[in-house]
């Protein structure tokens, strides 16, 4: 497995607000990824995991929510980690707008 794609995204929602935000937003996930279909959700306290299918593949994905920011991770699979660069980049601009 290649290494996990790592954004932080900073606000200033609190961490109730963020939550909010995010849990309203995320079927907006699956167009930031290349082929992107459907997401799969669950939150365990403050972490809201998440599967997206790309490609035929399943991208699993956590997104942890603190005061200040959100730490996203994305396991890619070995067929999507050509596109880790691009994903990241994508991540870090259009992440920021689920928290709008």
């Amino acid at each position: 497995m290649a290494e996990p794609v790592i954004v932080d995204i900073p606000h200033k929602l609190g961490r109730e607000g963020a939550r909010a935000r995010l849990a309203g937003g995320v079927g907006k996930i699956a167009n930031m990824f290349p082929g992107g279909g459907t997401v799969q959700e669950s939150w365990q306290g403050d972490t809201l995991h998440f599967t997206v299918t790309a490609m035929g593949q399943s991208v699993a994905s956590r997104l942890e929510v603190f005061d200040d920011r959100v730490h996203a991770e994305v396991d890619l699979p070995p067929m999507l980690a050509l596109f880790a660069g691009k994903i990241r980049e994508k991540l870090q601009k259009e992440a920021p707008k689920l928290l709008e």
